[in-house]
Formats: C-alpha cells, sequence, structure tokens
C-alpha cells in the first residue's frame, strides 16, 4: 500500500473553518442528546462542575495531543501512525480509531436518523394532541417498526457523504461554516424561550446550583466519560482533522477554544431543556427518554410549541450530522490515502459497509431483537465495543505515544509552530499527558468494561 504524497492534500483555508470543523466534529448528539439526561441522572449542578473540570485539565491536554499527530504527520489516523513510528506496532493504534470510526457511524447513524424523523414529526405537527402515554407509545412504535428507521437512517447517511464528496475545503469546512453558526442561533433561541417559562429557575438552580451531596464515585466517573465522549477523542477524526490544519494554525489556542465551544453547547442544551421541563412538572431523570418522549410533551405544552419542537429536533439533527461528518471522513481519508482510492469510490465504500451494518443495528429492536451477543443486541453491542473500548483504548494509548514515544522537541516544534509561539506551559502539558491522561483514562477503560 503506497502513501500518497501531501503536495496536494486539500486542506482547511481559514481560522474559522478549522474552529468549525473541529468544534463540529465535538459537538454532536453526545452534547445536546447525552450531556442532559447525564446530567440529570447525576444531580446537575455537581456533575456540571466536575465535567468542566475533566474537559479543561485533561480534555484539552489530550486533543491537543491529536492535533499533534495529526498536523505533523499530514496523514490519515493510520498513516500518520505509520509516518512519525515506521517499523512499529504504533500504526495499529490507526486502524483501531478507523475501526471505531466506522462502528460508531454504523450505530450513530441510527440515533441520528431518529432526530430526522422527529424533525418530519414535528414539521407536520405530530405531536399534536399527545399527551406522555401517547408519545412514549408513538416512540417505541417507531424505533421498533422496520421500514421508517432504516428510511431516516440511509438519508442521514446519504446526507454525510454529499458533504464528504465535495472534499475538505469546499465539503467540511463550507458546511461546518454555514451548520454550527445555525445550531448555535437555534439553541441560543431555544434557551432564551425556556427561561422565560413560568417556574424556570428551578430547572437553572438544578444545573448550576452543586448539590456536593449528590457527588460520588458513580458520578465523577461519569463526569470522566462524559468528558470523553463528547470531545470526539480516540477515534481519529481530530487526528484526521488536524492533518489538514496550515502550518501557522496556533493547536493549543485551537484545543481550548474547540473544547470551551463543546463545554458552552452542552450547558447552553441543559438551559433549553431543564428549566422547560422544570417549569412544566417533569423529571430530569428520564435518561434516553427525554428527548425523544419528555421533550415534545414539553413542547407542545408551551405556546409556540410548534416552533420549538421543530427548531430542537432540526438542531439536533444538524448536531448530528456535523459530527457524522467527521466520522465518515477518517475512514474516507484512509482509504483515499492508503488504497490510491478516489474520494468518490472511497466515499461510497464506506456508505454502503456503513448502510450495511447500520440496518442490523437500526433492526436491533425488531428483525433482530432476538440476536444477542451477552446480555446486549446488536446496538448494544457495536455501542459498547467503540464507546467502552475501543475509544478509551485509543485515547489511552495516543496519549502514551505523545508523552512517551515522541521525541519532546518534536512535540514542541509542533506545538510552537517552529518556535514562533512561546510555550509557557509546555512542561505542564507533557506531565499531565504522560502521567495524568493515561491514569484517568485507564480509569474510563475499566469503569467502562465493569472492572470498577
Amino acid at each position: 500500500m503506497a502513501i500518497k504524497e501531501s503536495g496536494n492534500r486539500d486542506g482547511f483555508t481559514s481560522k474559522f473553518g478549522i474552529i468549525a470543523a473541529a468544534a463540529g466534529s465535538a459537538i454532536g448528539l453526545g452534547n445536546i442528546w447525552r450531556f442532559p439526561y447525564v446530567a440529570g441522572e447525576s444531580g446537575g449542578g455537581a456533575f456540571l462542575l466536575v465535567y468542566l473540570g475533566f474537559v479543561l485539565v485533561l480534555g484539552i491536554p489530550v486533543m491537543l495531543s491529536e492535533f499533534v499527530i495529526g498536523r505533523r504527520a499530514k496523514r490519515n489516523a493510520f498513516g500518520a501512525f505509520r509516518k512519525l513510528a515506521p517499523g512499529t506496532a504504533w500504526p495499529v493504534v490507526g486502524i483501531m480509531g478507523i475501526v471505531a470510526a466506522f462502528v460508531i457511524l454504523a450505530f450513530y447513524s441510527t440515533i441520528a436518523g431518529w432526530t430526522l424523523h422527529y424533525v418530519y414529526l414535528s414539521l407536520v405537527n405530530g405531536f399534536k394532541g399527545q399527551d406522555v402515554a401517547g408519545l412514549n407509545a408513538m416512540f417505541e412504535g417507531f424505533y421498533t417498526s422496520q421500514f421508517m428507521p432504516l428510511l431516516w437512517q440511509m438519508v442521514f447517511i446519504g446526507l454525510t457523504a454529499i458533504i464528504i464528496l465535495s472534499g475538505v475545503r469546499k465539503g467540511i469546512e463550507k458546511y461546518s461554516k454555514i451548520l454550527m453558526p445555525f445550531l448555535l442561533l437555534l439553541l441560543i433561541s431555544l434557551c432564551i424561550r425556556s427561561i422565560t417559562l413560568p417556574g424556570a429557575m428551578e430547572g437553572i438552580t438544578f444545573l448550576f446550583k452543586p448539590d456536593f451531596s449528590k457527588l460520588n464515585a458513580t458520578v465523577i466517573l461519569s463526569a470522566l466519560g462524559q468528558a470523553a465522549f463528547s470531545l470526539s477523542i480516540g477515534m481519529g477524526a481530530l487526528i484526521t482533522y488536524a492533518s489538514y490544519f496550515p502550518g501557522q494554525t496556533h493547536l493549543t489556542r485551537t484545543a481550548f477554544e474547540v473544547s470551551i465551544a463543546d463545554v458552552i453547547i452542552a450547558i447552553l442544551a441543559g438551559i433549553a431543556i431543564f428549566p422547560a421541563v422544570f417549569a412544566l412538572g417533569m423529571q430530569p431523570d428520564q435518561g434516553v427518554g427525554l428527548i425523544f418522549m419528555v421533550l415534545p410533551n414539553v413542547f407542545m405544552q408551551m405556546t409556540g410549541g410548534y416552533i420549538i419542537a421543530l427548531a430542537f429536533f432540526v438542531l439536533l439533527a444538524i448536531a448530528a450530522l456535523t459530527s457524522s461528518i467527521s466520522i465518515m471522513e477518517v475512514v474516507v481519508a484512509f482509504l483515499v490515502e492508503e488504497f490510491n482510492l478516489h474520494r468518490r469510490v472511497a466515499t461510497l465504500v464506506t456508505v454502503v459497509a456503513a448502510a450495511f451494518v447500520g440496518v442490523f443495528c437500526t433492526l436491533s429492536w425488531s428483525t433482530f431483537e432476538g440476536v444477542s451477543i451477552g446480555s446486549r443486541n446488536i446496538f448494544d453491542t457495536l455501542d459498547f465495543t467503540a464507546s467502552n473500548i475501543l475509544l478509551p483504548l485509543g485515547g489511552l494509548l495516543i496519549v502514551i505515544f505523545v508523552g512517551w514515544y515522541m521525541k519532546q522537541v518534536d512535540v514542541a516544534e509542533e506545538m510552537s509552530n517552529a518556535g514562533a509561539i512561546k510555550m509557557r506551559m509546555f512542561k505542564g502539558f507533557m506531565f499531565i499527558i504522560r502521567f495524568v491522561a493515561p491514569v484517568a483514562i485507564a480509569v474510563i477503560f475499566l469503569h467502562g468494561i465493569g472492572l470498577i
């Protein structure tokens, strides 16, 4: 397998494009769908504080490590390790990231398809007149059926592929610069409406007033896992995107700005959701059903509920799309650079393969309901494998690679843009990457597989 020379490689052309694309990769359903219900189950404000701490102390250095690998090598996730560590087993880490991205694309498109269906339901005012029981039955009837979930999944994968086909500058960067500001505008609008509801202050208090009596090992581990999950760490997406960064990109500042954007979106999602939930007498600890069963009922009880419901599910769909773009690009970049495939062919191969595996994920609650691996259906098995095994192991090996394998002078050269940027916190960064991050990520891994 020959490596293509990087001279004609596509790439990002503006700082805003870099931030929008990298933030789009990090900001996905993990922020707007997963964060609110995990925070709700974990006590709100106390969870939020711990989560913020982990993002700042752990998330930014790990993200920066992926940026260093990607931009220094100017290759896909596999090719980067092969270039930086030739003749070693390190490229296996890149393969793990590519496999993780493919697996995530397969099951992530299932949930993303659900968001498109709920955009459609919002558009046709399908929630009108439904009580909680009716919405529960509507959701259960949808995801346990065969045709509609598959249809929306394929539509979503197709939308992702259209953007990927256009390349980095004309596809990923162009659409990220459109979608991310629109996502932020929608979310701020929802926040304004939510906090103006009578009784909304109870939800704000729940989110921002820490109740440290709720803090326990489970909450701390949930916050640690959420920080890693929401930043797209360990699957090669950030390595791949960083390989498209221009040489003058300030990597440390970019990692900080992307992480802060990720946190802001998660908090805004909480502000949009919790005041409305409390104002209308609902409970915040409803798990996955918070989005697809509780919130439609909340929206329908609000003045302007039709518009609010539509805006919210469009927001969800956009968040899912910006993340899936980065996930698909991991696989496509690998096929293009390692197998010399044309981008169109690589995208088609990725789409067909992901759609095939995705069918089994989407039909896990209907056609393949009886198929299980251990106690998990197909969807949950792939989710568990990627989220609890491949991503933590990938993140662990990445920080070990940067902290212990790469020469510190090379890491410093990349982070400082060959000396053009002052490195005030380099020693602190290396300490975290060498000692703190490996321990923290190992804890996430052990907790994920049930040993802690």
